[in-house]
């Protein structure tokens, strides 16, 4: 069990699932680079956010929900949570300005807010669901023995690596285009198999590329 202190951001796990260095560019280092699309996803959330709980056909919606577990030394926020009538159990909704991505980074921080509110509220909730912006409709996840396994992992990981104080080295892959940090990060110029002089040539001839005056 975890203490108050040490409780780590839920978002987190997100970043770390995709990608290690990420996580600990933003979270260890503070580096943040915003674009049109975290941008967007930023406005998205922050609409939900400022919306009121409300009552639909029965079902209680809380909208900026507070979660935490001290077993898995999270905390965090669930964009929506549904509450219907018992015996049926609540249902997270998360945000997301895109579309489902080929990794299960999304799923693990569903399954995590899942797993905050069974250990808050002492009860299971099986499922939940995304809502992208494209195709602007719910996809239901099943929380399955595989995804808690690896929420777990991916906390524990994440602790190991806030503990240790060290961002993990660049590790080039096509997702690297898509991130946000990609001209922060060089994942292309800053790799273990490269030599100090051979990163700071690489350095020379990017920063030569943005600025060619």
């Amino acid at each position: 069990m975890f203490q108050e202190a040490d409780l780590l951001p839920l978002s987190g796990l997100m970043h770390l699932v995709y990608c290690e260095r990420r996580w600990a560019l933003i979270h260890l280092e503070g580096i943040w680079e915003e674009n049109l699309f975290t941008a967007e996803g930023r406005l998205l959330h922050d609409k939900v956010d400022a919306a009121h709980a409300e009552q639909r056909q029965g079902v209680r919606i809380v909208r900026g929900l507070p979660l935490r577990s001290l077993r898995l030394g999270l905390i965090g926020r669930a964009d929506v949570v549904e509450f219907p009538p018992p015996p049926d159990p609540p249902f997270p909704v998360e945000y997301k300005r895109g579309k489902p991505k080929p990794d299960c980074s999304d799923e693990v921080q569903l399954c995590a807010q899942a797993m905050c509110l069974e250990e808050m509220l002492g009860i299971t909730v099986p499922r939940g669901a995304f809502f992208y912006g494209q195709p602007r409709r719910r996809t239901v996840v099943e929380f399955s023995a595989e995804l808690r396994i690896l929420v777990e992992r991916a906390a524990a990981r994440m602790h190991e690596l806030a503990a240790a104080g060290h961002t993990p080295p660049a590790n080039y892959s096509n997702k690297c285009r898509g991130c946000s940090l990609f001209e922060l990060c060089l994942p292309r110029a800053v790799r273990p198999d490269r030599s100090a002089a051979q990163w700071l040539e690489a350095s020379r001839r990017h920063a030569a590329r943005r600025d060619p005056a």
